[in-house]
């Protein structure tokens, strides 16, 4: 099989960490024999054009995956993990599949169900790699206050800016108000020249209305992508970092994301009591 035989009309169409049968994050999951060449995953995914897509072939008795923004690859990706599960459900069945990632081993869940008018809505959930975070450097801070035009004012000095890890790196940002959320602006060429400098996939610009309930917005510049309406990797990281942080989370954090673009998404993970552990990222997926 040649790179040209492996098309874009072969990729499913899931939003993962849907409201319902309404909102998610599109992702493509092309699902195969055996993995196209690199340039072809990447080429398959710039032409859909999502935040991210996901490529899947049997291995022994689990998946080896990958993931590829339009522009790149990436470690890890939550949604289109949860949008992988769906498409596992669907094509073999309820259950949970074993994942090996690029660096990382990991688990999808996804159970089926029929949601309101016949829809097929999948309960989907993931197991993220190991978290980790650290206190982010004062220069990169000052760098991400900038880009995004806020000030050591609008932090919440309850949540300290850090660098997280679950899977992937995020740069964690807590705001006071829900209005300096709405009020995200960012140019995206700088954006992407900062996260790649520093080595970060996505920004996880998050305001705590409760101690268990958090917005969050992700800004994905290092992937070309203005903002991610949903984000398991981001949400893996910034529940292990409150972890970390002894935040009064009582086990289970809820996180509402996409409301400024129009796609609202729910998303919850459940938090483990070993640092560094796991965490258990889910939602439901709705095919497009």
């Amino acid at each position: 099989m040649t790179p040209a035989t492996f098309t874009a009309a072969d990729v499913q169409r899931i939003a993962a960490f849907s409201d319902g049968d309404q909102g998610g994050n599109p992702a493509g999951v092309w699902i195969g024999e055996a993995l196209p060449p690199d340039a072809a995953m990447q080429r398959i995914a710039h032409e859909i054009g999502y935040s991210e897509t996901a490529f899947a072939a049997p291995l022994g008795d689990g998946w080896r995956v990958r993931y590829f923004s339009p522009e790149s690859e990436v470690p890890f990706c939550g949604h289109a993990t949860i949008a992988l599960g769906a498409a596992l459900a669907a094509g073999h069945g309820d259950g949970v599949y074993g994942l090996s990632l690029n660096d990382a081993a990991i688990t999808v869940e996804g159970r089926r169900t029929i949601g309101a008018g016949g829809a097929v809505l999948t309960s989907a959930a993931l197991q993220s790699p190991p978290t980790r975070s650290a206190p982010a450097p004062q220069d990169v801070v000052e760098r991400a206050l900038a880009l995004f035009g806020y000030g050591l004012i609008d932090l919440d000095p309850r949540i300290a800016p850090a660098l997280a890890h679950g899977g992937a790196g995020h740069l964690v940002l807590a705001l006071r108000s829900r209005a300096l959320l709405a009020a995200m602006r960012y140019d995206l060429n700088a954006g992407r020249r900062f996260m790649r400098e520093v080595g970060i996939v996505t920004v996880v610009l998050a305001w705590a209305e409760t101690e268990t309930l958090f917005h969050t917005r992700n800004p994905f510049a290092s992937g070309g992508v203005y903002e991610d309406p949903a984000t398991g990797a981001g949400t893996a990281a910034l529940a292990g970092y409150l972890r970390d942080l002894d935040w009064p989370h009582g086990g289970a954090i809820d996180v509402v994301q996409g409301e400024d673009m129009g796609m609202r998404s729910r998303l919850r993970a459940e938090i483990g009591a070993a640092r560094g552990g796991s965490i258990r990222v889910s939602g439901t997926a709705r095919a497009l």
